[in-house]
Formats: structure tokens, C-alpha cells, sequence
């Protein structure tokens, strides 16, 4: 098992395997328990080969891509560039470029032909594309026809013939199709047609029904995967069309389309940058490279697949579908299925033991029968004298023997799992909730603990402005408020400033749509503060044109802000704005403006006071942001915005309400055991007073900062964490610390919502990761084992009714099944050793086999959940899946359909008062139905 492992386990190529294994020893070692000694080693040697297989996927991309890479430079080396002549079908298209030359431009990086062709502006010419207004919604067909569709070219999917092919590859099948087959070859000779052919006839037809059951089964599970792996790479994207901006599906993205990214964005296809700031790629899904990438006008080259880490740009999108890089890498490798989940291992275990102990009593019953034949035919001194009738019963004997093992061996446990947690995805999906891992279904019935975000999660996401304070004065914003409600009260210098802030210092976009309607597209917060520019009389374009953008610091969760360096017109200087959390721009600041529109210095009272405005603002459960700016005269490096010395102009804040039935989805989770903690980003009193609403924070509980937090030492957080209930001003580091802590201190199955690109350690650090589908990024979602797509709290909640029902669901099948096996064990063996014939034929048995494995299957794993489900406590980490209350009704059951079948099969001709030929006949069929009656009985 060392040697194993130590082959194994090796996943990183930079890590030593001795190391690897040092640590296998130790983690080992300190595991008394033989049997959970075991399971760690078996459990670890699995995950290591996992990896090991992830990593030789990824080897293989690599590769792929060095290879063609090397292909191509010793091309450009060693001979002319090729030519390519323009096809009929794209000249009359109106297109100046062929597809090939497209995909070989980005391919090979090659900025010559690039600077050959007039840049992107001279590429989006030959596409016919203006740069401006994106491509025309009447241009998409043929843009379709001549540069291909965006869609990959994916395995064909497996026929039901292919199924039905697998199902007959079971062993103990075949082996009974080979004894129906010699039944009916010695039946028709000795007992005629068509008597003899009555028994093989029904197993043939019972294992055709088996068949085609499970494979019907498996076949629609199969179908069902394979849609919700269609939605699962069905991204969203943002694009330039008709001049105006909108939302894509990714599979609609044509050549010549205008693609804008931001933070978490996954490139959708091959493309050439247009502009951007700060931009940044992480190529190591398609590389291995983990090195991020600076794209520039120098490096304009985006590849699909990649994932946007920082910045934000808009490309034009050159090709797609197979002409892409991952598409043609994608040509090569075929997707594994869905790794089985914990719960499958387990019970794939439990089926496995119990196999072993049926095939020793098929053995056993084979072997007493056989020989009480053997003994009555020596008894009648016949024991030389052999006919068909006797190899007849020898091989029925057989059959029993090998229906004992079919029965014995659960096959429906794994059956059961599959279906019911398909049924709970295909529910969940209706419930606004797409599961990526089937894991998670089975693994959020065991929750104890969800840390959730605030913003969106627990409140609307629909922001407005209705608190500012701006030149030593506090104003309430109310509804059909316009420019008046500044004029009076500060100077034109003041009010240009502020506009100036808002519109030229933000990552969101004031767009008109067909009917010239005002949308604004970005995050809830941008749009609430860009609304309100917009109320106030502002120009989105004549501000955005005022001053040319030098660079941009995007916001993101660590910083906590969003800084902006502009060139000024006149003196050729430039100003640099800032907006964020109201405490750290506060802290940025050493002035403030007046009403005069003047910098003056902050005072340790106005400070003070400020800080007053900002709590109080927070305290009405409002998201507060300041803004500021800093004129900079002289020599200054356009490559870097300051940090400091900035002048305060306003203190916004902003109103984001509770969802409906947030407070009472909360209520539901502390009934049922479940602990939740906000974890936000916002102000500790705005998240206080959040949190009071939700009912979250109680008397007892805690609300603490995040820089507080990941202050504490082991001791200090084992003491503070059970207390905890709000994490403010926390960052993606604070989260996974907490989720960790959590996880291997405090042994609770943890539940993590994240829609940022940095919350994607934690995400994947937790039990459940549950990534929002309408403000998270994509690598927030590819890290989220649930997507929650309408980022509402009572969709996690349903998620987590649904996992109990699961566990719960499948506990009952269990419960059902392993008790039909050993009473179908117990009553032919014991039914053989006395009487010398099995009561319950091969074709009853099979016939039961087939109810319990599938229509049982069906009826106890598909059922709905119910609120008694959420009036109990979670299922422990470590909790074994067969309860004591299980193996009591199991054993109970199991004892009384024994006695019950015992009476009959010994005492049922005297009981029934039966006689005659067909009196064992007429007593077996009493059997098999009064068997088949218990088992009805005992489901319901």
C-alpha cells in the first residue's frame, strides 16, 4: 500500500515525493481505528490518483499547446508566411480576411500581420465591424456561415442500445442466461413442449425486464447530465451590438463581435485586445503557466478559456468554436463523467459486503441441496443411474444459487443514490439553483454552518442613493429629487467636482437601448452611484470626454476601493480620484473641500465628526462610500495613482433592502441546527444593523472586523468563533481563515457563498461552495460546487431541505433493501438445508430483484422533502449512514418476516389445509406472494 501511495501520491512534481508520504505516515499514524485506518488510506489513495489524473490532463494541454507552438516558430522561421487567397464564399459575404488567417494571426501571436493589417482597427475593417457600434443583430448569420459557430465539437452522446449492450455485460446475469438457455435445452426433451420450456422462458424474460429497467434508468440519468453540463458552460457575456451594449449567451458570440471583460470574466473566444487597463490573464487553464499575463496594445492576444484576473478591456473576437485554442486542444481529450460522491463510495462499499456474504450463502445453499440430492438418490440406491430429470434439478439448484447472489448483491444502492440526487438537481434547477458536483446534493444535508455574504445574498441588490453628505451637510435623498437639491447650497466648483467623480472614476457604462431608454450596466453599487449622477443633471459622455482616462485601478475585494488617473485639458496636469469603503478613503484623505470648492485641511473635530456621519449613516443599515479626488502638478509617472494626501468631497450612502423571506429562511435554519454568519465587506455597523434585520445577530452573538479577526491567535479565534455571527470588513483571506478554523477545529460541514474572484480559495475550501449566478464571476463559479441564480438566501435554504431529503431518502432505501436480502438469504438456505428445495424460485427472485432495485429505487428516492425535514438536527461529519434506529427496524422486520415465511414454508400445507399434486406449487406461490406483501407492508 506504501509503494501505492508513493507512486500515487506524488501529485506535484515540485514536491518531493518522501515529503508526500512522510506526511501519509504521520496523518496515518496517529489512527488507532484498523477500519478507519483503512478508509483513510483508501480515501487518500483515491484523491491522490484524482489528482494525479488532473494533472495529466492539464500536462497534456500544456503539451498540446508547447508543441503547437514550436510548430509554428519553426514555420515563421524556415519559410515565407503563407498566403491565403479569399474563398468565394467570403468575398461575396463582404468579408476582406479568411477564418484561417484569423485563427493563424492569434495562434502564432504574430503582431506583424496584425500591424500588416492596420492594427485591430484595420482587422475589424476586413470583418466589416465598426469598433464603435459592434456588429449588426442581421450580420450574425452569415457571420455564422463564413467564421463558424461558437460551440465546440463534444463526444456524441451514448445510444440506448449502448446501455442496454452494458447491462448485459453483468456477470451474474450472463451466468443465468447461460442456465435458461440449458433449461430449455433439457426441458423440451424430458418434459415436452411446451412445459419445458416454461421455467427458462420466465428467466430470460426476467433478466430482459432487469435490462431494459436499468437501462432505461441510466440512459435518462444520462440525458439529464448531459443538459445540465450544456447550462453549466452556458455563460454570459457582455457585448457591442446594434451600438449598443447587452447580454450574450457565449454559444451566440460571432467573429467580429465586441466582447467587454472585467475581474472573473472567462474569455469566451480568440481575440484581439481594443483597449483596456490594468489587464491581466491567468493562462494556466490552457498553459500551466501560472504566471499571469499583462495584455497590452504590445500583447493584444486573448485566448479562449482563460480567465481575467485583473483589469478590465474590451476585444474584438476573431474566432471561434474549433478555429479557437481550446478548441482544437479540446479535439483531443474527452471529458470524464462525474465522479462519484461520497455517498456512492460508501454505499458501493456496503453493496460490496454484503455481495461476499450472499455468495457465501449461494455456495452454502448450492452445496446443501446438492447434496441431499446426492443423499436421496444413494438412499434409493440410484446413485449410478443418471437421467435428464436429475441434471434438470442440478441445474435448478444452480439457478437458485445464482439468484441468491443477484438478489443478495444490492445493486440498487448505488441506483438509488444516482437517481434521487438527479431528481434533486432537476427539482433544484426549477428552484433557481444549478448543482456543478453531484456531491453537494447529499453533502448540504449535512450542513451546520453557512457563512453568507450580505450584499445581494441577503439584501435586494437593487441600490439607491438616499443619505449624502457633502460640504459639512447631510441631505436625505427622496424620490423625484433633481439637480435643485445641490445648487443652492454648494458652488459650481463644488458640483463639478462632485459630478466629475462620479462619472469619470467608474467601471460601469450609461447606455441607451433601441427605444432610448437610460440603462446603466455594472455592479449595484456603480449603478446606484451613477443613477444618481444622472439625477443630479450629470452627462455621462460630455464628463467621460472631459478628461482623457491615463489609467484605472479597478476595484476589488482586497483594496477596497477604485482609484482613477485623468489628464486635465488645460495645464496639462492630471487628478487622480478615489472611491471605497468610507473608513479607508477617509483615512487617504488629509483635506476636505468647502463650499467655495477650496481644499482646506481636516481637523481632528471635523474628523471626528465625519466619522460620526459615517456610523450614523451605517447605523440605518445604509452602505456608506466616500469620495475624494487629488489635482497633481509637475513631473508625475502616469504608471502609478497615490495613495494618499487626497481631498474628502462627499460621504454617499446608499440603501440596499432585505429580501423578502430572508428573515424567515433564517429562523428556518436555527431551527434546524444551522449556524449562519454574515461575512460582508461593508461596515461593521451597516452590517450590524443588516444583521439584527436577518436575524442573525442575537444578544449573545459577536460582530467583529476583519483586521481584528485575522489578528487573533489559535487560542484567542477557538474562543471567538463559536460566538461569531458577523465578520465586517473582511477580506477573501479572512473567509477562508474562518472556513478553515470551521472545517478542521470545530469539525462542522461548512456552506460558503462568494461571487468574487478572490473568494474562490474559500469556496473551494468549504464543504459547499455556493457561487451566486447573477453577481459572480466566472472563476467564482467554476470554484462553487452550487450556483445559486438568483443569489437569494432562501434558494440556499431550499438547497439544504433538499440535501436532508436526499440523505434521508436514500436511508430509507437502504432500510428497505438490505432487509429483502436477508430475508430472501435466510428463507432458501434455511428452507434448502431442512427441506432439501429452495421456496422462492430464480424467476420470483429475480422478479423481486427487479421491483426493489428499480420501481423501489424510484418510489422511496424521488420523494419530495417535507418541513419536519428542517425541525431536526444535521447529520454529524463523521455519523454513520446506518443508524441504530436503521439496523432496529431492519433486524425487527427482518425477524418477523422470517417466523412469518419460516411457518409457512414448514406448517402451510397443514395451516392451508392444501393437498394433492399441486399442493408444494399452490404453497410456494402463497410464499412468494405473502414475501412479496411483507415488503409492501414494510415500505408503507
Amino acid at each position: 500500500m506504501e509503494n501505492y501511495l508513493k507512486k500515487n501520491f506524488d501529485v506535484d512534481p515540485k514536491r518531493p515525493s518522501e515529503e508526500a508520504l512522510m506526511r501519509w505516515r504521520s496523518a496515518v499514524r496517529v489512527v488507532k481505528n484498523p477500519r478507519r485506518r483503512f478508509r483513510m488510506v483508501a480515501d487518500l489513495a483515491k484523491r491522490a490518483e484524482a489528482e494525479r489524473k488532473r494533472k495529466k490532463l492539464q500536462e497534456k494541454l500544456r503539451v498540446a499547446l508547447y508543441v503547437q507552438k514550436a510548430a509554428l516558430h519553426f514555420i515563421d522561421a524556415g519559410s515565407r508566411p503563407i498566403e491565403y487567397k479569399l474563398s468565394q464564399e467570403t468575398l461575396l459575404a463582404g468579408y476582406g480576411i479568411e477564418p484561417d488567417e484569423l485563427e493563424s494571426i492569434v495562434r502564432s501571436h504574430n503582431s506583424k500581420a496584425v500591424e500588416s493589417r492596420g492594427g485591430v482597427e484595420g482587422l475589424a475593417r476586413e470583418v466589416s465591424v465598426s469598433l464603435p457600434d459592434g456588429v449588426a443583430s442581421e450580420e450574425v448569420s452569415n457571420r455564422q456561415n463564413v467564421y463558424g459557430f461558437n460551440r465546440y465539437a463534444e463526444k456524441p452522446a451514448r445510444s440506448f442500445w449502448m446501455f442496454v449492450w452494458e447491462a448485459l455485460h453483468d456477470l451474474t446475469l450472463i451466468i443465468l442466461m447461460i442456465c435458461a438457455a440449458v433449461s430449455i435445452g433439457v426441458g423440451i426433451p424430458t418434459e415436452g413442449w411446451p412445459d419445458g420450456v416454461y421455467d427458462g422462458l420466465g428467466i430470460v424474460l426476467s433478466i430482459l425486464l432487469v435490462v431494459i429497467v436499468t437501462a432505461v434508468s441510466d440512459y435518462k440519468q444520462s440525458l439529464q447530465f448531459k443538459a445540465l453540463d450544456k447550462e453549466k458552460k452556458n455563460l454570459i457575456v457582455q457585448v457591442t451590438r446594434d451600438g449598443y451594449r447587452k447580454k450574450l449567451s457565449i454559444y451566440d458570440l460571432v467573429v467580429g463581435d465586441i466582447v467587454h471583460l472585467s475581474i472573473g470574466d472567462q474569455v469566451p473566444a480568440d481575440g484581439i485586445l481594443i483597449s483596456g487597463y490594468s489587464l491581466t490573464i491567468d493562462e494556466s487553464s490552457l498553459s500551466g503557466e501560472t504566471e499571469p499575463v499583462h495584455i497590452n496594445r504590445d500583447r493584444p492576444f486573448l485566448l479562449s478559456g482563460t480567465k481575467v484576473q485583473d483589469g478590465s478591456g474590451k476585444m474584438l473576437v476573431t474566432s471561434v468554436g474549433m478555429r479557437t485554442e481550446w478548441g482544437r486542444l479540446m479535439v483531443t481529450l474527452s471529458e470524464g463523467g462525474e465522479d462519484e460522491t461520497p455517498l456512492q463510495v460508501k454505499l458501493n462499499g456496503v453493496a460490496t459486503v454484503i455481495g461476499k456474504i450472499g455468495l457465501v450463502f449461494a455456495v452454502l445453499t448450492f452445496l446443501v441441496l446438492t447434496l441431499r440430492f446426492l443423499v436421496e438418490k444413494a438412499q434409493h440406491h440410484q446413485i449410478k443411474h443418471w437421467s435428464s430429470i436429475d441434471a434438470m434439478k442440478l441445474l435448478n439448484y444452480f439457478a437458485i444459487a445464482v439468484t441468491i447472489v443477484v438478489v443478495a448483491v444490492p445493486e440498487g444502492l448505488p441506483l438509488a443514490v444516482t437517481l434521487s440526487l438527479a431528481f434533486a438537481m432537476k427539482k433544484l434547477m426549477n428552484d433557481k439553483a444549478l448543482v456543478r458536483h453531484l456531491s453537494a446534493c447529499e453533502t448540504m444535508g449535512s450542513a451546520s454552518c453557512i457563512c453568507t455574504d450580505k450584499t445581494g445574498t441577503l439584501t435586494t441588490n437593487h441600490m439607491v442613493v438616499t443619505k449624502l453628505w457633502i460640504c459639512n451637510e447631510a441631505k436625505t435623498i427622496k424620490s423625484g429629487d433633481n439637480e435643485k437639491l445641490l445648487k443652492p447650497s454648494v458652488s459650481d466648483a463644488v458640483f463639478n467636482i462632485f459630478l466629475q467623480s462620479i462619472f469619470q472614476n467608474t467601471g460601469s457604462e450609461v447606455v441607451k437601448d433601441k427605444d432610448g431608454r437610460t440603462n446603466i450596466l455594472g455592479t449595484p453599487t456603480e449603478r446606484a452611484i451613477l443613477e444618481f449622477g444622472l439625477i443630479l443633471g450629470g452627462d455621462s459622455t460630455f464628463h467621460r470626454e472631459e478628461s482623457a482616462i491615463v489609467k484605472v485601478e479597478p476595484f476589488n475585494s482586497v483594496k477596497k476601493r477604485m482609484s482613477v488617473l485623468v489628464s486635465l485639458p488645460n495645464n496639462g496636469g492630471f487628478r487622480a480620484f478615489c472611491k471605497g469603503a468610507s473608513e479607508i478613503i477617509l483615512n487617504m484623505c488629509d483635506k476636505i473641500i468647502n463650499v467655495d470648492g477650496k481644499a482646506v485641511p481636516i481637523s481632528e473635530e471635523q474628523r471626528k465628526n465625519l466619522t460620526n456621519v459615517i456610523n450614523g449613516f451605517s447605523s440605518e443599515a445604509l452602505r456608506t462610500l466616500c469620495l475624494a479626488f487629488q489635482d497633481i502638478k509637475g513631473n508625475h509617472k502616469a504608471e502609478s495613482i497615490p495613495e494618499n494626501n487626497y481631498t474628502l468631497i462627499a460621504v454617499v450612502g446608499i440603501k440596499d433592502p432585505v429580501r423578502p423571506g430572508v428573515r424567515e429562511a433564517v429562523e428556518t435554519c436555527l431551527a434546524a441546527g444551522i449556524t449562519v454568519r454574515m461575512v460582508t465587506g461593508d461596515n461593521i455597523h451597516t452590517a450590524k444593523a443588516i444583521a439584527k434585520e436577518c436575524g442573525i445577530l442575537t444578544d449573545g452573538g459577536l460582530a467583529i472586523e476583519g483586521t481584528d479577526f485575522r489578528s487573533k491567535n489559535p487560542q484567542e479565534m477557538q474562543e471567538l468563533i463559536p460566538k461569531l455571527q458577523v465578520m465586517a470588513r473582511s477580506s477573501p483571506t479572512d473567509k477562508y481563515i474562518l472556513v478553515t478554523q470551521l472545517r478542521n477545529v470545530f469539525k462542522e460541514v461548512v456552506a460558503v457563498t462568494g461571487n468574487g474572484t478572490n473568494d474562490a480559495p474559500a469556496l473551494h475550501e468549504a464543504d459547499i461552495g455556493l457561487a451566486m449566478g447573477i453577481a459572480g464571476t466566472e472563476v467564482a463559479k467554476e470554484n462553487a460546487d452550487v450556483i445559486i441564480m438568483d443569489d437569494n438566501f432562501t434558494t440556499i435554504v431550499t438547497v439544504a431541505r433538499w440535501g436532508r431529503s436526499v440523505y434521508i431518502n436514500i436511508q430509507k432505501f437502504v432500510q428497505f433493501q438490505l432487509t429483502v436480502n436477508i430475508v430472501a438469504l435466510v428463507i432458501n438456505f434455511v428452507a434448502a438445508c431442512i427441506t432439501g428445495s429452495a421456496p422462492l424460485t430464480a424467476v420470483q427472485l429475480l422478479w423481486v430483484n427487479m421491483i426493489m432495485d428499480t420501481l423501489g429505487a424510484l418510489a422511496l428516492a424521488t420523494e419530495p422533502p417535507h418541513e419536519g425535514l428542517m425541525q431536526r438536527p444535521p447529520i454529524g461529519r463523521n455519523v454513520h449512514f446506518i443508524t441504530v434506529t436503521m439496523w432496529r427496524n431492519i433486524i425487527g422486520q427482518s425477524i418477523y418476516q422470517i417466523i412469518v415465511l419460516g411457518v409457512l414454508t414448514f406448517c402451510g400445507k397443514k395451516i392451508l389445509k392444501l393437498s394433492g399434486p399441486n399442493a408444494t406449487l399452490i404453497l410456494n406461490t402463497f410464499i412468494f406472494n405473502s414475501f412479496v406483501f411483507c415488503q409492501v407492508m414494510f415500505t408503507d
